[in-house]
């Protein structure tokens, strides 16, 4: 496909030297859209090759119209460190032949320099998270008035993590008449709908998957455990297997990240934590590590969930079930690349059960039951199951006393005020001055 487009001759060069001999689905679809001046909003699976699906048509605009150098001319947003981090590396390797400059802004690094590397340097195309890009807006370091091209990368991903308001101040900074390119999970998110018409002018809609569409190439498994220490023993043992490069387990939280990484290294595995406390140096120094396979097991919070692309991962573990489908599916969508196969386990306790039912749901989809020898759970699942699979509960006395209660204060509140109506055949208490003094009626003083 790239053979037959009228790319430039820098362009080219590029994708020869990543011998780019096919274009992916999305690529097909999105690149000779983009190369038009479209605007364009994209969903497909992570891992289609998406990045590419509008690096080509960005640095073909760049490399083929005058640069003015009144300002920024391409802003990529990225809602994460190491998604935008990946998206440099990518410009990196397809604009080698360039002369472009590709400037990245995240959190994390001094705002000096980060200052003097727009001011100085003036990069043609900037990578950034919203945050800190904004911190230079206010500044007045960085200008978007002739922005030529604006990419919004993992939209919904962005918006789920409160950046509404930051995109918008920042999209309302840039030229008008700019072409914008929205790459989401989905285009049904409702974040996404909401800012439509406020980015994107006429734009040509790409659905080539929605949010519940998992690859093909990654077979789900579900582990039922017991406890934490259960757990480790059950990773320890997955990790053992020949058949593992590289893993990456999956944590909600910082703090279990930290623990188990130190647990696992305790028993002489090469495991390495990553989250979102670490400055932008230490994480660094861990994906180089994870990288070049001095460690071959990343212990992860969902900051490695999208935007992370390394060669080998063949396994995927859940150590806790994440709290939403698309956190799930971004996860399993680091391994199954390329054709490749993958496995995603994910460890199943009494407590998770029905969360790990509602994705299954979600999905479509449900995973394969795995029993590791010598590992056996005492938790088997529950007896009964509702049609979605999730599990049937049982009331305990204390609970329906509590649900008893409850109701009985809905009642009480709910008659507030009103005045109770006398029980058939009462007898009603006479009013006004007509009572004598001597009547049953009179009030005690």
């Amino acid at each position: 496909m790239f053979n037959t487009l009228d790319l430039h001759e820098c362009l080219q060069r590029g994708l020869q030297k990543l011998a780019f001999d096919a274009a992916t689905e999305v690529q097909e679809k999105a690149v000779p859209l983009g190369l038009q001046g479209r605007d364009l909003m994209v969903s497909a699976q992570t891992g289609s090759g998406k990045t590419f699906a509008f690096l080509i048509p960005v640095l073909q605009r760049l490399l083929t119209t005058p640069d003015t150098r009144q300002g920024t001319r391409a802003l990529i947003l990225a809602p994460t460190r190491e998604l935008a981090q990946q998206i440099r590396q990518d410009c990196l390797a397809i604009g080698s032949y360039t002369q472009l400059q590709f400037g990245l802004i995240t959190g994390g690094e001094k705002i000096p320099v980060q200052r003097a590397l727009i001011t100085k340097k003036n990069p043609e195309i900037v990578i950034a998270t919203p945050g800190r890009l904004l911190d230079l807006l206010r500044q007045d370091v960085i200008n978007l008035a002739a922005l030529e091209v604006l990419v919004l990368d993992e939209a919904d991903r962005m918006l789920d993590m409160g950046f509404r308001d930051a995109v918008l101040e920042i999209t309302g900074k840039c030229n008008p008449q700019r072409q914008t390119f929205l790459f989401s999970a989905t285009l049904g998110h409702r974040g996404v709908r909401a800012v439509e018409n406020e980015l994107l002018n006429a734009p040509e809609k790409i659905t080539l998957s929605t949010s519940r569409d998992a690859s093909e190439a990654v077979r789900l498994q579900r582990i039922l455990v017991d406890d934490h220490a259960h757990k480790v023993a059950v990773c320890a043992a997955l990790l053992d297997r020949p058949e593992q490069e590289k893993a990456i387990i999956f944590c909600n939280k910082r703090e279990t990240t930290e623990q188990l990484s130190a647990d696992l290294q305790r028993a002489d595995r090469r495991a390495i934590a990553l989250h979102g406390e670490l400055t932008q140096v230490q994480r660094r120094e861990v994906l180089r590590k994870y990288r070049r396979g001095i460690v071959n097991t990343l212990v992860a919070t969902d900051v490695a969930a999208r935007g992370l692309d390394v060669e080998g991962i063949t396994l995927v573990i859940n150590f806790d079930v994440p709290r939403n489908a698309r956190d799930f599916i971004h996860r399993i969508g680091r391994t199954g690349r390329g054709g490749e196969e993958g496995v995603a386990a994910t460890l199943v306790s009494h407590a998770q059960w029905n969360d790990f039912a509602g994705i299954e749901r979600y999905l479509g989809r449900r995973a394969e039951e795995r029993v590791l020898e010598g590992l056996e759970a005492a938790f088997k699942g529950p007896k009964k199951l509702k049609a979605s699979g999730k599990a049937v509960g049982k009331k305990n006395k204390k609970t329906r006393a509590a649900a008893d209660k409850n109701r009985q204060r809905h009642r009480v509140k709910k008659n507030l005020g009103k005045r109770r109506k006398p029980a058939a055949g009462a007898v009603k208490a006479p009013q006004g001055p007509s009572a004598s003094p001597d009547s049953p009626w009179k009030r005690s003083r």
